[in-house]
Order: C-alpha cells, then structure tokens, then sequence
C-alpha cells in the first residue's frame, strides 16, 4: 500500500497493474466470514421457499464477482400465478383490525434490529456496501416499522366529517386497501427500498407482489422471511424474480397500484403502463442532487458532511450529492479540508466495521463511473481527488472522486453519476447559488450549509427539491419518518413516509348518512321555496364558518 498515486495513473485509468492510490484500504478482521459462511444452500433453501419462478437465475457479489445463488426466474405466467394467490389471501388479511396488522410491524422491528448481523452481511455481500452504510438500512427499516406499527392505527381509522346539512347529514370517511400493491425494487438498498417500502401498503391491509433485483434479492427475501416470522400470512407477500423488461411490465398490468423506486426513463415507461389502466403510482425517481455551502458556514463540518453526503453507499443512493456549490469566500478553505478527507477515506470489503466506503455494485455502474470521469478530464476538468479505480481490492472499486472545473457539454455536469463522484463549483451570491441548484430538471434532495437558521430555511424554501437538510447531507430528512420524503419534477411522484406514505396504499370512501329529512322538497315544499330555504341556508352556514 502506498499514500499517493503513482505519476502514471491516469484519472479513470482501469489497468489492473495500477498501484493503489490515496485512499488507504481498510484491514480485514482475523477469520473475517466469508460469503460461502453467510450464503449457505440451508439459508437459500429458507429464503426461496414459495417463491413463484419456474426457470432459474442466480446473482453475485460484488465484491469478488462470485455467484452467491441459484435462484427462481419467474416468466409473466408466474407473475400472473403471484398476483393471483396474493388476490387470494388479501381479504383475510384487510378483515384482521388494523392493530393486529400494525403488532406484525413492531415485533418485526424488534427482530430486525436482534437479528441485524444476518442482514448486514447480505446486504454488503449484495451491494458491496460498506458495514456502516448497510446499516443505514436497518436503521430505517426499523423506524419505519416502528412509526407505522404505532401511527397505522390512526392514520386509516374512520374520520367524521361535517355533513352537507349540519345535523341531518352524518359523513363519515373511511380508508380501504386497494388490493394488491405491486412494487418494483432497485438494487442499492435492497432492504430500505424493499420490504422498508412495503410496510405501509401491508399495514392498510394490501397484498404485495413484489419484484427485487435479481442481483440483491436474498435481502429482499430475508426481510419477507423476517415478517412471516413476526406474524405475517405468508401468502400476502409474494416475491418474484427476473429480468426488468420481461417481469416488470406484468407487475404493472396485474397491480391495484404500482410502487417503483427507479430512473427517470423506466419511471416514465411504468407510469404510462399504469395511466392506461388507471391505477395509482408512486415514483422515486432520478436525482443531480446539489448541496450549498454558504458564506457563513462552518466549513469544517461541512466538509466533514460533505463526504458522508457524497459517499455514502459509494455514492449510489438515490439522495446522495453530485453537485457541491461553495460560496467563492469559503471556497478555499473548504475544499482543502474535503479533499484531505477524501483522500484519507478507507475503502474495503470485509464483512466487518471499519471501512468508510464500499464497492460499486455493477459493471454497469462502474463505465459510467469511469466515463463521466475520463470525458470530464479530457474536456478540460480537474481531478482534485480519486479518478481511478481499484482493482487491487475488488472488481468493482472506484476511489470517491472530486472534480473542479466541470462544466456543459460534459456528462458529469447534468446527468447522473449514481457513483462517488461529485463536481464542485463556486458561487458568489446567493440567489447565484439558487439559481444554479434549480437549473437540472431533477428535484429530489439538496443540502444547505450555514450557521443562520434562518437563512437556511429562507434558502431551503426557495429549492424546488422534495426535500431539504439544513446542515446535514440527507439523513436528517429522509429519517423524519412523521413528515413526508420524495421528488419534485423529474425526479418523481408521490411521497413515501408519513400520512401520504400510508394513505396513498388506500382508496378514501366517503359514507353519508341523512337523517329525518331528504335532501329535496319536503315538508309540504315546493320546488321554489326548497330552493330559497336552501339558498338561505348557505348563506347562513357561510357566516357561521362552517367548513
């Protein structure tokens, strides 16, 4: 292991020969477990049984690029099959109260968090995660189940209302499952954006079938697995696997309503899918996710922030930032500390803690890695820290970047990386600073940094981005479980979390009852004075407020 790169090594250079760079490796543990210890035939055995898949696939770590197992494939056949049995089961369990459903939640969430070790080492085995990075997603699973757990009880119990006629009128709005949800999963947090995202459609009493990646579907199925443990009819939640343009379009023609966690492009092609058959849809789309470093900042944590905001996950979380706009008075001395940091980060492979950044998890994701970067440089970019990858330590490993000097026609300036590569800019002024955050047509997540609570909000307000963090990169948002999280523009539909992220899994009813008069001439009326007692009426309803 060396501290610098060697004179040779070109940004983006992929030669296996290249001699480590700046980023330090982190040491794996004595006796450190392996995937033959973790993914063995009794676990996949476990994992699979009920699956719906007639053919076979298998997926693979990214680590070493080894399969990790065989698996079922469905066909569109076997997708119909699991709509059909999840059809099936959905009435027993929509009859159950809503608090037994919502006690399936919080004994999950306690065996989520005693049975952690199982799931962190399949998601870093899956993923290529770093330890602490996979742990983000036990940490949300586990809030979400339990906030859910707790609040499904209120958020779907019946609501009176104020009825057309005070009095006679009773209105009572009630909230019915749609049926069953079909949900379409990414790879990178195969656990958050998996079953984390199907507690709520279950918990209002819907039936879910499910479609993981391929390549991260053992977590996937351990979480099902975990909630059949806590209670969950088995039947309720189907799983099926296979390639996206073959099993992906039958999930949407079978759905009562379709939740997908994706890019813009396959979002745009479910959303139509949906719109035809008019079902709902929720999208979590794409994201060129800009973070604000302002004049009045502390720029050493928000140096410090900005490494946990652009390379956690190795950058490939849907809330991570590409964009780094520092204010031109700060910029210098920000930048010194967040290229130090960056470089000082370790990478690694173990399933242990220790590592600050893991693997990237696919071929895919590593050429347009390599392309943003070598296209960036070649037009005329900066490498101020990283560009190259790491063979040294894993197929698929790519030092976390920085570029200075990115600018229009270059890849990297609007498109997404979905990598740990992040672009920084300076500013001068705010409304600057503002302007150029708008300026892509994504608006999922941004960051402000500044020690003016105030001028944080006042900038915040002024984001078109679904959410915002105010001295923090995204978990502070995305955490706060009561309020809601998702995109503006381009970046999707919908919102996950809170009485939207529970609501939107049901159909609102509204029951009236009318009571000793009808809503008509009555009473000896005629058609002239029912009107005039009604107009009468209204106006005396508005003076009273009645809403």
């Amino acid at each position: 292991m060396t501290d610098s790169k060697p004179a040779t090594a070109a940004p983006g250079t992929l030669a296996a020969t290249a001699a480590p760079g700046t980023n330090p490796v982190a040491a794996s543990p004595a006796g450190a477990r392996t995937a033959a210890d973790v993914v063995t035939p009794e676990v996949v055995a476990r994992l699979v049984r009920g699956l719906v898949g007639s053919g076979r696939t298998a997926n693979h770590s990214p680590f070493t690029g080894g399969k990790l197992a065989d698996l079922p494939e469905s066909t569109p056949e076997d997708v119909a099959s699991a709509f059909e049995r999840a059809r099936a089961a959905q009435p027993g369990w929509a009859g159950l109260p809503v608090r037994q459903r919502a006690a399936v939640l919080l004994r999950f969430h306690d065996l989520v968090l005693e049975r952690q070790a199982e799931v962190l080492d399949l998601i870093q085995l899956e993923t290529g995660k770093a330890r602490l990075h996979a742990h983000e997603e036990v940490q949300a699973v586990a809030v979400v189940a339990r906030h859910y757990g707790l609040k499904a009880p209120a958020y779907l119990r019946p609501k009176r209302h104020l009825g057309a006629v005070p009095v006679l009128t009773k209105a009572t709005e009630l909230r019915q499952p749609r049926g069953v949800v079909g949900q379409i999963s990414p790879w990178n947090y195969p656990f958050e954006l998996s079953v984390g995202d199907a507690l709520p459609g279950l918990v209002a009493g819907n039936a879910l079938v499910m479609k993981p990646d391929t390549e991260t579907a053992l977590t996937a199925l351990w979480g099902r697995d975990l909630l059949i443990e806590a209670g969950l009819p088995a039947e309720v939640f189907q799983v099926v696997l296979g390639e996206g343009p073959v099993v992906g379009p039958e999930i949407v023609a079978h759905a009562d309503y379709v939740s997908f966690t994706g890019s813009t492009r396959t979002g745009r092609e479910v959303a139509r899918g949906a719109a035809d058959r008019l079902v709902g849809v929720t999208l979590e789309l794409g994201g060129k996710n800009a973070m604000l470093v302002l004049a009045d900042a502390d720029v050493e944590k928000a140096a410090e922030g900005a490494v946990r905001a652009c390379f956690s996950s190795a950058g490939q979380l849907c809330v991570s930032i590409e964009r780094l706009y520092v204010h031109e008075s700060v910029a210098d001395a920000f930048t010194e500390r967040f290229v130090a940091r960056t470089k000082a980060m370790r990478l690694g492979n173990s399933l242990a803690y220790g590592a600050e950044m893991g693997s990237l998890a696919g071929e895919r994701q590593l050429e347009a890695v390599t392309r943003h970067v070598e296209e960036a440089v070649e037009k005329g970019a900066t490498v101020l820290a990283g560009g190259v990858a790491r063979p040294d330590i894993g197929p698929l490993f790519y030092e976390p970047t920085i570029l200075e000097g990115v600018e229009a026609p270059m890849a990297v300036c609007a498109e997404e990386t979905f990598g740990p590569v992040v672009s920084l800019y300076r500013f001068g002024s705010e409304d600057e600073a503002i302007d150029l955050a708008n300026a892509l047509p994504y608006g999922l997540n941004a960051s402000v940094w500044t020690t003016d609570a105030a001028r944080g909000h006042r900038v915040a307000a002024r984001l078109r981005s679904g959410t915002v963090n105010i001295n923090e990169g995204y978990a502070s948002a995305y955490g706060s479980v009561r309020a809601p999280m998702g995109g503006m523009k381009d970046s999707g539909l919908g919102r996950r979390h809170g009485s939207e992220g529970i609501l939107k899994f049901t159909e609102a009813q509204t029951v009236a009852h009318q009571r000793l008069l009808p809503m008509a001439p009555s009473m000896g009326l005629d058609d002239e004075r029912y009107a005039a007692l009604m107009s009468r009426s209204l106006r005396v309803m508005k003076i009273l407020r009645l809403r």
